[in-house]
């Protein structure tokens, strides 16, 4: 080889070396770009969050701004990067269609009769007649078309459901009755909708001028998407159920079937695209909505486009917007941009209120949550700003006219919040919340307690709990004594249904019967002897065990009582030992711990009810473990009325943090100590513990004891050494911020439900005497500005 030859070659591999650099470097420059344009959404999104804008708003913000600096755009100018991106956008548009399809139930079809589906539709047809007769003024399309006209009346009358329920979602309001109702609206909008742009798009060819399609191609469009739907919908679930039941949860998806699957999907949605040249994004779309969505398959490929959405391709969208609609040419000084961008948002806008309101009026809905209805129904999203971008693609419609059109679309997301900022206040001034806890109740007014009572056995410790809980006789308790009974095909068969307006049931079980009748004589009994100061009302909550908890819960909010006292599922034995229990009645406990009204206590009886209650000598001896937390505020609370009984003896013992050199635990509780919520904590316990001391321990009806402890080690051995000393004990379930005295202590808790605190004095192990009554508060933590998340407004 001379040299020559070799001097050649060397050139020729330095030259491809050096374009595969190149290749690289501009590679990583584009991949910079992208980090960059996500980092600024995030950025203007954390700025716009004081307004609670959407996080589609700043999106569109970055790309559109970002898109058309005369720099960037500059870069992205070569037909390479055009093409790049129109590919990235159609696939992902395609990944888009088909999960919203998913995501629809096919049985949507079957629930027209549901209210929701009546405002959707009747919004949908008001805003397409409207839409109909206004848009041809507008001369929209850049030659006169009927059918894009229409087309552009029904892309008019859509609802983008998946933005919509992610603002919603956002908002706070998902669980509200409204939120779900708009939730489901827009779901019903979105799928008839769609399906109206699917009809028209086999009736109409838009690369034509949408022209109508030929009788062959109408027919040979309408056999093959009746091929795709039936295998979607009669031959996927075969397939799915085989790779759902050889992959189960919690076992990694096996490759080949994950590709197979995926292949299998991309097959469907593409085989009338390819056969008869239908859209392959509304293909995706039917393919999507007659696909089962259970099962392991279906989940996962939601999840991970949905992810691929919010983390690459939205930001990347409106990019892609920015690129092909470039605002230099929106024409902002002509009056037909602005009367295009205008009118389109309000035919959009007025045909969904005066939709809703219709109906609304109708079926009896307030006339401003009609109107919010319709607002929120307005909202359009990525689908119909890819459909505007297409048309100017298309060269049907002007790009300025396409923009005006994207920006008519952020105008139905912009106002969003403010309408759900205004059923939010509507809704507080209707139902106005209040904390029901003892910690808050007013001491001159009357308090309200509803006690729950499994059986007969439970009757002697409810009724030596409303003796000690009495307080001051002249400012009285009412006290609603409820029987919890099970529903059962028996006590079912016994119900007979009350006649008139009342629809209320009497049970005529004899065994019920007997069971109320002997509870109630022994209350009436009581109160005969000793019922100064205290009224009793008997109510009945009668449920499966499923939904007992329910009715339990609708009792205290009708009655609005401070605090529900429900009994232990397990009842004691002779020899001291608790028994096994009813784990039905440990399900409903549970359950009313979490979705109370009110604070709720649960009384571990051991002995309480066998005790009597002198009012002139001291007969049982108490303590109040105060440690700190909203939990332990609400059990000092109950204390005070404790302290006021003349046959109690109370004492409170409060557990403080000692912390100890440079202990590990000093250092961690030092460092906890300076967070801003452990602080307001702090300061909440100190207020209400003085308060407690000033009037009760300095007056001298009350004794006081402090234990200084450094772990939660020393916490249980403190517990263990008070043992006996008691007959009651009166702790707080929870809700301490980072105590670093009960750390640790529910690696081993039997019953959760009770607390740390509460499960150590309840045990077996620990006293067969001492009766426990753990409270937890009533809380708003996840409420909406003291607004429960579930209100109602409709």
């Amino acid at each position: 080889m001379d040299i020559q030859n070799l001097r050649n070659m060397t050139n020729e591999a330095l030259c491809t070396s050096g374009g595969m650099t190149y290749k690289l470097a501009t590679i990583a420059v584009y991949m910079l770009g992208f980090f960059f344009i996500v980092f600024l959404c995030n950025l203007l999104h954390f700025w716009l969050r004081p307004l609670s804008q959407p996080r589609i708003i700043s999106e569109c913000i970055v790309g559109l701004l970002l898109s058309n600096l005369p720099v960037i755009r500059k870069q992205t100018a070569g037909e390479g990067i055009q093409n790049t991106l129109q590919y990235i956008v159609d696939v992902a548009m395609v990944l888009h269609m088909f999960v919203v399809g998913l995501e629809v139930d096919p049985n949507i079809f079957l629930q027209i009769h549901l209210l929701e589906a009546k405002v959707a539709y009747t919004g949908v047809l008001i805003t397409f007649v409207m839409a109909s007769f206004l848009t041809p003024f507008l001369n929209v399309p850049e030659a006169a078309s009927a059918p894009f006209n229409l087309c552009l009346s029904v892309i008019v009358s859509t609802t983008a459901s998946p933005l919509l329920t992610r603002i919603i979602t956002d908002l706070k309001i998902g669980k509200s009755d409204i939120g779900r109702f708009v939730v489901s609206a827009g779901v019903h909008t979105d799928v008839v909708s769609t399906l109206f742009i699917c009809i028209g798009f086999i009736v109409f060819d838009p690369l034509s001028g949408f022209r109508y399609r030929s009788l062959k191609a109408i027919v040979t469009m309408v056999s093959l998407l009746v091929i795709e739907i039936a295998l979607a919908a009669k031959v996927t679930p075969f397939i799915m159920n085989w790779v759902n039941r050889s992959n189960p949860e919690g076992k990694p998806m096996k490759g080949s079937h994950l590709i197979l699957a995926v292949a299998y999907v991309v097959l469907i949605c593409s085989l009338s695209p390819i056969c008869a040249g239908y859209n392959k994004v509304l293909s995706a779309f039917l393919a999507g909505v007659f696909m089962p969505r259970e099962g392991r398959i279906a989940k996962l490929m939601i999840n991970k486009v949905n992810y691929f959405f919010v983390a690459i391709f939205y930001p990347l969208f409106f990019f892609w917007v920015g690129t092909e609609a470039q605002l230099a040419y929106f024409e902002a000084g002509k009056f037909k941009t602005w009367i295009t961008l205008i009118f389109i948002f309000l035919i959009a806008t007025i045909g969904k209120v005066v939709g809703t309101c219709v109906f609304g009026g109708i079926m009896g809905f307030h006339w401003q949550e009609s109107v919010a209805i319709g607002l929120l129904l307005n909202v359009k999203g990525h689908f119909q700003v890819y459909l505007a971008i297409m048309t100017a693609n298309m060269e049907i419609t002007s790009i300025a006219t396409s923009i005006a059109m994207v920006f008519a679309t952020f105008c139905t997301i912009i106002y969003t919040p403010l309408v759900v900022a205004s059923i939010i206040r509507r809704a507080r001034k209707r139902s106005p919340t209040q904390r029901m806890a003892l910690q808050w109740h007013n001491p001159s007014n009357e308090l309200h307690l509803l006690v729950c009572l499994q059986g007969p056995e439970d009757v002697s410790s409810a009724i030596n709990f409303m003796a000690i809980s009495r307080g001051p006789v002249e400012r009285g308790m009412l006290v609603y004594v409820a029987d919890m009974v099970e529903l059962t095909d028996k006590i079912a068969a016994t119900l007979s249904h009350n006649q008139g307006s009342d629809s209320s049931v009497t049970v005529t079980d004899p065994e019920v019967l007997e069971m109320r009748e002997q509870i109630s004589n022994a209350v009436n009994a009581y109160l005969q002897n000793n019922g100064d100061g205290i009224t009793v009302r008997r109510m009945l909550a009668l449920s499966t065990m499923n939904n007992m908890h329910q009715d339990v819960c609708i009792l205290a909010e009708d009655l609005m009582v401070s605090l529900i006292v429900l009994p232990f599922h397990k009842q004691q034995q002779p020899g001291g030992r608790l028994a096994t229990g009813n784990s039905g009645f440990r399900s409903v406990n549970r359950k009313i711990l979490r979705h109370a009204p009110c604070s709720v206590g649960i009384l571990v009886d051991r002995g309480l009810g066998a005790l009597t209650i002198s009012s002139t000598t001291i007969s049982l001896h108490a303590a109040v473990i105060f440690i700190g937390g909203k939990d332990d505020r609400e059990a000092l609370a109950y204390a005070g009325r404790l302290a006021c009984h003349p046959g109690v003896k109370l004492t409170v013992i409060r557990f403080l943090l000692e912390a100890i050199g440079d202990s590990v635990s000093s250092i961690i509780s030092i460092a906890k100590s300076k967070t801003l919520e452990h602080q307001e904590e702090m300061k909440a316990d100190d207020e209400c513990f003085a308060e407690f001391y000033d009037r009760y321990v300095a007056a001298g009806n009350v004794s006081y004891m402090e234990k200084y402890l450094s772990n939660s080690g020393q916490t249980f051995s403190t517990l263990q050494s008070i043992e006996g000393q008691y007959g009651l004990f009166i702790v707080g379930r929870g809700g301490r911020v980072n105590s670093i005295l009960t750390v640790g202590m529910n690696d081993w808790e039997e019953c959760p439900e009770l607390g740390p605190i509460g499960d150590i004095l309840s045990t077996s192990a620990f006293s067969a005497t001492a009766t426990v009554l753990i409270i937890q508060q009533h809380s708003l933590r996840g409420e909406l500005d003291g607004l429960q998340d579930e209100f109602s407004i409709m």
